[in-house]
């Protein structure tokens, strides 16, 4: 009896439902305070190649955190001894936020083990999930191999200086994030409105972000203008939330449940939220940054990288959403490409104008882009957000 008790608690057991479970978003509380440290490093010392590596950082986050969403939309993360593994990649992930601000100087070793030790224990996991499913082990070990390249030259690349390092790290970036690619993915495994519902945590967990970058860069005194800026900030965080929860979120999450399991749902997962949900968050990352510095500046223009930081990142949100409907739905949203190519085109005389004036403009252009598609969906935008909230997914019709 006691043997049979204790097998259920040192395996890992399926996951059945679909909706996202406690421990899950207790994990994610720790990426909030990994991407707040990415903010945190590119105010250090403001410039375009810090802004690369905030990036590239950002980048490598992101890949460790959408590995554990793919992980635990096959195994229950609360059962067996899953819940105990997961902690533990809880205070890997706690060590190398801590370490993401000196990531570039003098914690890289430090950086790179407890990173590593992150991906290590994601495949681990994930070869247990697969004991008894020869084709996923299959895919597990196929990963494995590009995680452990890239954790290895992770290593190395924290030994050299800062020039080679980012070279290094971005090879073993792309090697990671490109090994799914070419893996076989119908031997993945995948609840796709868990796995959705995950990515969709995660864009708020980014806005809650950019509102934490308001609340710092207001600690310069209550003033009208700064005042009025973080008036406009809270209302284009809105905005940036309105874009993609209003509908697009569950269009993308209709597209993914009514694909063909196997093969083409994996491969839509992978591409539209593993891959392309990144533009989404790192523009809203950057975005953060330049609200940080208006709040802290709102009566004068920005530097160059400030400057551009709120333009370009809100371009790269709205470019991430062109991207995810073109693989999708394989058609052009035409009009947020259009505002996309305002903002870039806005950035580089952002510098000329005080940062409070910017804001306000790019808040009223998102309003302005706002206001069409919801007049341009109709009595449509209606059914589509009742049919979700209200009816089972066994009633959606594809869309």
């Amino acid at each position: 009896m006691m043997e049979a008790s204790r097998g259920p608690r040192m395996s890992a057991v399926m996951r059945e439902g679909e909706r996202v479970r406690p421990l899950e978003l207790f994990f994610d509380l720790v990426f909030v305070l990994a991407i707040t440290q990415c903010t945190a490093l590119i105010l250090e010392s403001p410039s375009w190649g810090r802004l690369a590596e905030t990036v590239l950082m950002l980048a490598l986050l992101w890949w460790a955190w959408t590995a554990y969403a793919w992980l635990t939309s096959v195994v229950d993360p609360e059962e067996g001894g899953v819940r105990i593994a997961l902690i533990g990649a809880m205070a890997a992930l706690l060590l190398v936020a801590l370490c993401v601000p000196d990531a570039f100087d003098d914690r890289a070793l430090e950086f790179a083990l407890a990173y590593s030790t992150v991906r290590i224990a994601h495949i681990a996991l994930f070869l247990l999930a697969s004991r008894e499913d020869p084709a996923l082990r299959r895919s597990v070990l196929g990963i494995a191999a590009g995680t452990g390249l890239g954790s290895a030259l992770l290593i190395a690349g924290a030994l050299l200086d800062t020039g080679p390092q980012i070279a290094l790290w971005t090879l073993a970036l792309a090697i990671d994030m490109g090994e799914p690619y070419f893996a076989t993915a119908e031997n993945w495994r995948l609840v796709p409105l868990h796995f959705a519902e995950r990515h969709g945590l995660i864009v708020i967990v980014a806005l809650g972000e950019t509102i934490v970058a308001l609340g710092v860069g207001a600690d310069v005194g209550l003033t009208f203008g700064v005042a009025a800026a973080a008036v406009l900030g809270i209302v284009l965080v809105s905005e940036l939330w309105w874009v993609y929860f209003d509908v697009v979120a569950i269009a993308n999450v209709r597209r993914l449940v009514n694909a063909p399991p196997g093969e083409e749902q994996n491969a839509m997962a992978r591409d539209v939220y593993s891959y392309l949900h990144f533009p989404l968050v790192a523009g809203i990352v950057i975005a953060a940054f330049g609200l940080h510095e208006t709040l802290a500046h709102v009566d004068e223009p920005l530097d160059d990288v400030a400057a551009f930081a709120l333009p370009g990142g809100v371009a790269i949100y709205l470019l991430g959403h062109v991207a995810v409907r073109l693989r999708g739905a394989h058609t052009w949203n035409r009009r947020r490409l259009v505002l996309a190519a305002v903002l870039l085109a806005l950035a580089p005389v952002a510098g000329e104008l005080d940062s409070l004036v910017v804001l306000a403009v790019v808040t009223a252009l998102l309003a302005a882009l706002i206001a069409i598609e919801t007049r341009s969906y109709g009595p449509g935008r209606t059914r589509v957000r009742h049919a979700f909230y209200d009816d089972p997914p066994e009633s959606w019709e594809p869309s």
